[in-house]
């Protein structure tokens, strides 16, 4: 296979002494040629994520170890072809995708959980773990981990901590920054550093664990991660409570503030959210709800018991009917069920999805929603709005066909639109699924222009050639 494209990408030029079998046969000897893709048709999965564009690299590697990324990154620098590392390849921003050709690095064999620590509340984990079986793992030793992507079964732990990944339980444990303990990364020029360490204090220098985490694989591929965690709690219960308008479900909020509850997940879905699932699964939710809450929470046994009925006092005071309370977790499961089944519900609404996910102040989440609402009757566009919001990180998803040119051009300026609306009710244009090159064009649109440059300049600090992830964010 010719090397020639990728060696002279657009924004990395080839140097002249470096040949194309040179090149592969360097990858190989690094890797294993086992674990070097060249064929076209086993290369091109590699080439996107969940939002379907494809970008086909020229190679695909899979290292082992974290010396073989070193070398790995130190010929790319010699030759000046782009790198780009993927997990799982779940994101929505491209995050993961080779948009300027080159070796895509695929994390898939560095998937060790190699130690888990209970005294110290830890888990040393590879990069290529998933998030659903880590989870599995310190659930096992009665310990936590919260992040929960609603990708978990897909997603790698290096592709959540590339994009500081969030998840339902955000409301009450944060996000993924928020369990980072510190990293083993690999520099762009091929240099091995450690940050942070195994120890919830460390003000040691600069954040350079916080400079990495959703820094999505643009300033360094990360080989090794201590995440914290935490006891695994004794009991969770959730309940699912129907509203006449998407305001008033949204009202009953800061009740829960009021009752010093915090709960562990807070989710709302709209009417079109509604209408889609229960049109395709017959949930039996009721024809007159246009709004669906669904409130978690956890602690011991008495705890979680005393929570919900604060719960259901604060959700019925605020208007809610059609209350269920789920006291097992297959009964919640079924509750969940709804949720989960969304994805699946409003493909039948368009072959293209843009699936924003802008985030607000949560008291500004129904005019957001109505907003939004708005714009998709002015645009001609199907709007499905569901998430979180207890943090107001609502997910706005626009559905047109992907073949109507026409129709993909309405749902874009409807798009841009929705992420004017969120910044100037005090929010921003991404809570979760970072910038890529889906969010790029409107950078500009959440920072300042000296912010911007202070990321370039960190960029150009650490990757002169830009070799890593180049043609992300930055446009």
């Amino acid at each position: 296979m010719a090397m020639n494209h990728f060696l002279q990408s657009p924004r990395v030029r080839a140097r002249t002494s470096a040949s194309d079998s040179g090149v592969l046969s360097s990858l190989s000897a690094i890797v294993g040629e086992e674990h070097l893709l060249v064929d076209p048709e086993r290369v091109e999965p590699y080439g996107q994520d969940a939002v379907k564009e494809k970008f086909p690299p020229e190679a695909v590697v899979f290292p082992r170890t974290t010396a073989e990324i070193s070398a790995i990154l130190r010929l790319a620098n010699e030759a000046r072809f782009p790198v780009t590392a993927r997990g799982g390849g779940v994101g929505y921003t491209g995050g993961a995708v080779p948009v300027e050709g080159g070796v895509v690095l695929g994390t898939d064999r560095m998937n060790q959980i190699k130690r888990i620590s209970p005294d110290d509340l830890y888990v040393v984990a590879e990069p290529g773990v998933t998030t659903y079986a880590l989870q599995q793992a310190v659930e096992n030793e009665g310990l936590f981990y919260p992040p929960d992507p609603s990708s978990y079964k897909a997603s790698f732990i290096g592709g959540n901590i590339a994009e500081n990944a969030g998840g339902i339980r955000s409301v009450k444990y944060g996000v993924t920054r928020n369990y980072v303990l510190g990293l083993q990364v690999v520099l762009p020029r091929g240099e091995i550093i450690r940050t942070g360490g195994r120890t919830s204090k460390n003000v040691v220098g600069f954040d350079l664990t916080g400079l990495v985490c959703g820094s999505e694989g643009m300033l360094g591929i990360i080989t090794e991660a201590t995440l914290r965690l935490l006891p695994l709690p004794e009991a969770t219960g959730t309940v699912r409570a129907a509203f006449k308008t998407m305001r008033e479900a949204c009202a009953c909020i800061p009740g829960f503030t009021g009752e010093r509850v915090t709960p562990v997940a807070l989710e709302v879905l709209d009417r079109n959210s509604i209408n889609a699932v229960e049109s395709m699964f017959a949930f039996g939710l009721s024809p007159e709800a246009t709004a669906l809450m669904l409130v978690s929470v956890d602690g011991t046994v008495e705890e979680t018991e005393r929570t919900l009925s604060i719960v259901e006092r604060v959700l019925r005071y605020g208007g809610a009917f059609d209350l269920v309370r789920a006291r097992t977790k297959v009964e919640e499961d079924r509750l969940w069920d709804v949720r989960r089944a969304l994805s699946p519900a409003i493909k039948r609404y368009g072959t293209l999805k843009l699936n924003e996910d802008v985030v607000v102040p949560r008291s500004r989440v129904p005019d957001l929603i109505e907003r939004v609402e708005e714009i998709g009757r002015r645009f001609n566009t199907f709007v499905v709005n569901f998430g979180h919001a207890g943090d107001g990180n609502i997910h706005v998803n626009y559905m047109c066909d992907r073949e109507d040119p026409e129709a993909v051009s309405r749902a874009r300026e409807a798009v841009k639109e929705t992420f004017a609306v969120a910044i100037e009710l005090g929010g921003t244009i991404s809570g979760e699924h970072g910038i890529g090159y889906v969010k790029a064009p409107y950078l500009d649109m959440a920072l300042d222009p000296a912010s911007i440059d202070t990321m370039k300049r960190i960029k150009q600090t650490l990757d002169p050639n830009n070799i890593l992830n180049p043609g992300k964010m930055f446009t």
